[in-house]
This record gives C-alpha cells, structure tokens and sequence, in this order.
C-alpha cells in the first residue's frame, strides 16, 4: 500500500467538471497566508529594536541597585503603559491610524519599552538575594501602578482629546 503524497491535494472541482491534483503552494490556491503578514511582522520587529534599544538605554542610565527597588524597570514599564493608553485612544477613537501603526507603535516600539519579563527576573532576583519584602513590594507596586497608568491614560486621552476626530 502506498501512502498519499503529503504535499498533493485534490483541487476543488471546477462547475461541471471533475477534481484534480493540486500541489500544496501553487498559483491555484490563492496567495500564502503569511504574504499579507511580512510588512506586519517586519514594524513588529523594527518597533520592537527601537523600544528595546530605549529601555537598555534607561538601564544603563540609572543601574538597578543589587537588592534595591528596581526603579528603572518599574518607571519603564508603568510609563509604556501610560503611552499604551494615550495611543489606543487615539488610534481607535481619534485617527484612522495605518494598518500598520498599530503593530509598529503598539506591539513593536511599547512592547519592546516595557519589560515585564525583566519584571518577573527582578522579583525572582531580589528573592533569591533574601529581599522578599523588596520583591513583593516590587511585585503589587508595578502591577497596580501599571495597570492605573493605562487606565489613567486612556481617561484622561478621551477627556482631552473628546470632539477631536477628523
């Protein structure tokens, strides 16, 4: 017995006529799923470099003290939340953004600024270096900081800019 070609389908019958082989790929399928997708995944990746480049800009600026608050984490991550607000305002409310603004700036640039997987190692740092205090402190703080910034932001960006569409 033979197995089936893996990559050989049978192409929907044309009216009145029987189906055929089809390769998987093929100009009779339309274009690739990810064809659309390469300019999405190219802003993501580049916002993506910017926003991180900025925040191991700000950790080198202001080091973490070893045992300390991670101040420089906590500020990045609850300032990116507050321009996350302000941006989802106004590329949903206010301005009909380009389709891919929203992946560069959002997902890219905002997403690469904040770091909440830093986040996770500083509180898992500060506990293996015998601070729990610090890190559940650090812990709460950051999540209720960043989660009122967005918020914050984005009620206050609808208040302002209220009347403001094109």
């Amino acid at each position: 017995m033979t197995v089936p070609h893996p990559d050989r389908v049978e192409a929907p019958a044309a009216p009145g006529g029987a189906p055929g082989p089809s390769i998987r790929g093929s100009s009779t399928r339309g274009p690739s799923p990810w064809h659309g997708q390469a300019p999405v995944v190219a802003v993501v990746a580049l916002g993506g470099g910017i926003g991180a480049a900025a925040r191991y800009g700000a950790s080198l600026l202001w080091p973490a003290q070893p045992g300390g608050f991670p101040w420089t984490t906590f500020w990045v991550n609850v300032v990116g939340c507050f321009v996350i607000g302000v941006f989802m305002v106004v590329i949903t409310d206010i301005w009909a953004a380009h389709r891919l603004v929203r992946p560069f700036f959002g997902t890219g640039v905002l997403g690469g600024f904040t770091t909440f997987s830093t986040y996770a190692v500083d509180i898992r740092r500060l506990m293996d270096d015998g601070h729990p205090r610090t890190a559940l402190a650090y812990l709460a703080v950051t999540l209720l900081a960043a989660l009122t910034a967005v918020w914050l932001a984005a009620a206050t960006a609808r208040r302002v800019l209220a009347g403001r569409r094109p």
